[in-house]
């Protein structure tokens, strides 16, 4: 690995993927011990040039000798390329840079709500800014992928729910719990609204990737219904320990139960 010295990762330290891959960084001596720095430890008098608006949404990487700044996906290129220069033009082929730097944006634009955590100074948070798009890409995305799932593994509960179009049924029951959680919360939470669905919807990828393993291993009806339940119980435990972070009370919470409770009814009642 050869070192780029000289260089600073200005990070958000309340981020674990942010943590995660600038520790990686330096543990394989791909930037120097010194080489990355917290956002709420910027001193504007060292880095003149820093946008630091900008910085909270893209990593930014400043040169300590001239001062010049790049970001996001540029500055993880511009990292790797010094020690792997072919792999680093190969991203910056411009039909996968573009979408490189969409991936990049989708999870740095939603990463409060991927992994929340309460900020302990407010005024110093590394939080990005709200984009209306990536928020409905990644609902849009976490809604699909738990219509899938949980289609395929409605099949596996055999006669304690009804078989019938289960693949549509999901569908609505999903974008239900959006619309339900919508009609009675968005006045109520006004601009923490957007902050909480997304919570939300991380909730509900919770508990559809905990559920795509059984969808390779033959379960019983019963062994599936159990594992069920256990899968909504640690759903409604994430959800109430976000909606803890968000300040937002036990109102959310309640409505998410409600509303399950009612589907359920429902379900059995058309079945």
């Amino acid at each position: 690995m050869k070192t780029l010295d000289q260089h600073t990762l200005i990070y958000d330290k309340d981020c674990p993927m942010c943590r995660m891959y600038t520790k990686a960084f330096i543990s394989c001596g791909m930037m120097d011990q010194q080489g990355r720095l917290p956002f709420h430890e910027i001193n504007n008098n060292h880095f003149t040039q820093l946008d630091t608006d900008r910085a909270r949404n893209e990593i930014a990487l400043v040169n300590t000798q001239t001062q010049q700044v790049t970001y996001g996906l540029d500055s993880l290129l511009t990292i790797i390329g010094h020690s792997f220069p072919a792999l680093a033009r190969i991203a910056r082929f411009p039909p996968l840079y573009y979408g490189f730097k969409q991936l990049y944006a989708f999870v740095s634009y939603n990463r409060k709500q991927i992994i929340p955590h309460r900020a302990e100074d407010e005024k110093t948070a590394c939080v990005p800014d709200f984009r209306l798009s990536y928020r409905i890409a990644y609902i849009l995305l976490v809604t699909l992928l738990s219509t899938l799932v949980l289609s395929a593994f409605s099949q596996k509960l055999g006669s304690y729910v009804p078989q019938h179009h289960h693949l549509l049924r999901e569908g609505i029951i999903c974008l239900g719990q959006i619309c339900w959680q919508t009609l009675w919360l968005k006045r109520i939470l006004g601009k923490q609204y957007a902050d909480y669905i997304g919570n939300m919807m991380t909730v509900s990828l919770i508990g559809t990737l905990l559920l795509i393993p059984t969808l390779f291993i033959p379960l019983s009806n019963l062994v599936a219904l159990l594992y069920f339940a256990t899968v909504v119980t640690i759903m409604l435990a994430e959800h109430y320990r976000r909606c803890k972070l968000l300040g937002i009370g036990l109102l959310p919470s309640i409505s998410w139960i409600v509303y399950r409770i009612l589907v359920l009814g429902i379900i059995f009642y058309i079945g």
